[in-house]
């Protein structure tokens, strides 16, 4: 199974509604976690690249300013906080998350 989708599978784990790369028309279900690849990191040996890992964004969209699905997130290797912000009366907590 693509990376990705191993991902996404872990992701559903959390919640039950995971989006990767919505497009603007879709309407979401809340409580969500949208996700979109944001970087990548190589580490270098002998001037050659010897890893390739892909970082995603991870956002936690939920009405819950208390919810538990961010400590869930925060829980999993690799993940580390960004920032939280407010939106449209929606709580966003976002991730980084390597995988």
């Amino acid at each position: 199974m693509a990376p990705r989708l191993q991902l996404q599978t872990l992701l559903e784990s959390i919640t039950e509604h995971v989006y990767f790369q919505p497009p603007t028309n879709l309407k979401l279900l809340y409580p969500c976690i949208v996700y979109e690849r944001d970087s990548a990191i190589s580490a270098f040996a002998n001037n050659r690249p010897y890893r390739y890992t892909k970082r995603y964004a991870v956002t936690v969209i939920d009405r819950d300013p208390d919810s538990a699905l961010p400590n869930q997130l925060a829980a999993l290797p690799l993940c580390t906080f960004t920032r939280f912000f407010t939106a449209d009366d929606l709580n966003h907590d976002v991730y980084n998350i390597f995988f």
